[in-house]
């Protein structure tokens, strides 16, 4: 169960703004004053469905409730990137009062995504037990992390053995049809290299991309045109995310590239060459079971 502490709740308690500051989407304050109490825990909600939380001079522990309006999506799924300078703390998921590890102080965790389900009635709540001052001095570090609350059609990373094994699978036609309509990039064009992180165990796919359909946002840049074609064809560079376990390799031909986006990196979704992916589009739209309509060209 949680431990025997004294909720310090903003909000309730009204105590000076500086100590709990927040918009909708993010936080930043200071537990300076928790090393009065240790049996203060600072409480902060937040109501977007993406932000971070910057915590200067960690104290006793932060508590994080997320609680975007989520009445729509049956699961949630959660996401949180560590900051760099993330030291000093372990952090947990808290579900029906009891608390869950999810990263032990200690494990180098920049540049790892850690996911989680938060299904239930409950919201998500991520939280902070700070280690302990060495020999008492107040510690100068600052750590947070950044957060996303995913709907059931993203692909997160790094969350467990079957969501794994499933992102890797080629989409059947339906997944296809709905990738097209609902990814947050849609791409066409052709693999370049392909780089591979064992330590992340993930692989970097780089693409050439002839037409950028729609991206959330600019992970993927249009490059100068060249002088040599006629007319000049505009050309766009990105790279896409996926796992090393996929064994994504080089190769030739033109592809259409689908998937989600997660703090500002896109990740694979699904991949199907551009031509069968005209097979499938357009056998659906003659049978009206396309999920929406897409520009072929």
């Amino acid at each position: 169960m949680l431990p025997n502490v004294i909720f310090w709740m903003c909000m309730v308690l009204g105590l000076q703004s500086w100590h709990c500051a927040a918009d909708l989407c993010n936080w930043s304050g200071s537990g300076f004053a928790a090393g009065v109490d240790t049996r203060i825990v600072l409480q902060v909600r937040l109501r977007c469905t993406e932000g971070s939380v910057r915590w200067i001079y960690p104290g006793q522990a932060l508590r994080v409730v997320l609680e975007p309006n989520l009445s729509s999506a049956r699961r949630t799924i959660v996401c949180i990137k560590p900051s760099p300078s993330f030291r000093g703390a372990s952090v947990f998921i808290e579900r029906a009062g009891e608390l869950e590890l999810l990263v032990t102080d200690g494990e180098q965790p920049e540049q790892q995504v850690f996911c989680f389900r938060a299904d239930g009635p409950h919201r998500p709540v991520i939280y902070l037990q700070s280690s302990p001052q060495i020999d008492g001095v107040w510690s100068r570090r600052t750590m947070g992390f950044r957060y996303e609350l995913l709907g059931n059609r993203s692909a997160a990373p790094n969350l467990g053995h079957d969501a794994l094994q499933t992102s890797c699978r080629p989409c059947n036609d339906t997944e296809l049809l709905m990738a097209v309509c609902n990814s947050d990039f849609v791409v066409r064009g052709s693999i370049s290299n392909v780089s591979h992180d064992p330590a992340r165990q993930t692989s970097l796919v780089e693409v050439s991309a002839v037409r950028v359909y729609w991206q959330r946002s600019g992970v993927f840049e249009q490059q100068p045109a060249s002088s040599r074609s006629s007319p000049p064809a505009p050309s766009w560079r990105g790279h896409i995310h996926t796992l090393l376990q996929c064994h994504v390799k080089p190769g030739d031909g033109e592809f259409l590239f689908t998937g989600s986006e997660h703090f500002g990196e896109a990740w694979l979704g699904c991949a199907p060459r551009y031509k069968d992916f005209l097979s499938v589009y357009q056998a659906a739209w003659a049978a009206r079971r396309n999920s929406c309509d897409f520009p072929l060209d």
